[in-house]
């Protein structure tokens, strides 16, 4: 891993660390106006499941690279 490498991974965290507050925010407002719209949930929540989850995975990562360059 390079210096580079892993400054690309911290952005593209912090990129989908912004996405995913924000269909968090989305969630939220969707679950506040129950029952409208109810049937937009199981997408909304699937989505924003697989967002962390892959947010997780390439914190990991990063953990990961971070530890092999010191």
């Amino acid at each position: 891993m390079t210096i580079e490498t892993i400054s690309e991974l911290k952005d593209k965290i912090r990129r989908l660390n912004s996405k995913a507050g924000q269909m968090k925010m989305d969630l939220h407002d969707l679950a506040e106006g129950l029952p409208a719209d109810y049937e937009h949930l199981p997408i909304a929540a699937a989505q924003t499941y697989e967002i962390y989850q892959q947010l997780h995975q390439l914190k990991q990562q990063l953990k990961q690279w971070e530890k092999q360059t010191t």
